[in-house]
């Protein structure tokens, strides 16, 4: 059995408000570790925004999801082209561990593994309150990790919110009531 037999596409909940999510990526660690902490890498996948390198470090995460992927997709109702929050380095640890703040409640955890020529990505996404928190949350790091991996790969990624819209419905079948 191969690591990639062992990794679910979806996330899963493993308590009732925290996901977890984790993908295989191609190449070494510290490259990975790049896409998770420079901002001109880490806008190509998830969101932009300069980040300090020491515990209480504050930040800001910038979102412009049509700018991910050309052609964007349909963006769902009720999106703006930009969205932005605040967050806090909670802990460090390159290229091993970072542990962030997400707005005012929640904790995102994300730990890096060496695994012979790839990266094992966990992210544990901590205190999403309301189902469709969760339901949005879930659809959204889905997407966006699909997006790392194309983008470490070198591969085409599909539409981001095409992507997401199908990823929510999932979700929706698949998560709790």
């Amino acid at each position: 059995m191969t690591d990639s037999d062992l990794i679910s596409a979806h996330g899963t909940l493993i308590e009732p408000t925290t996901l977890k999510i984790q993908r295989l990526l191609p190449g070494r660690i510290d490259r990975v570790w790049s896409y998770l902490t420079e901002s001109d890498l880490r806008r190509t996948w998830l969101a932009a925004g300069e980040m300090g390198t020491k515990p209480g470090s504050s930040f800001e995460l910038v979102w412009r999801n049509n700018e991910l992927t050309d052609p964007p997709g349909q963006r769902p109702e009720g999106f703006s082209g930009e969205h932005s929050m605040q967050s806090r380095i909670l802990e460090i640890d390159p290229p091993h561990r970072l542990v962030f703040s997400w707005g005012e409640e929640g904790k995102v955890e994300i730990d890096l593994e060496s695994r012979g020529d790839k990266v094992l990505l966990t992210l544990v996404h901590h205190r999403l309150a309301e189902r469709s928190t969760r339901l949005a949350v879930s659809a959204g790091w889905h997407a966006h990790l699909d997006l790392l991996v194309a983008r470490v790969s070198g591969a085409t990624p599909t539409p981001f919110w095409d992507s997401w819209t199908g990823l929510r419905a999932e979700y929706d079948r698949l998560l709790p009531t």
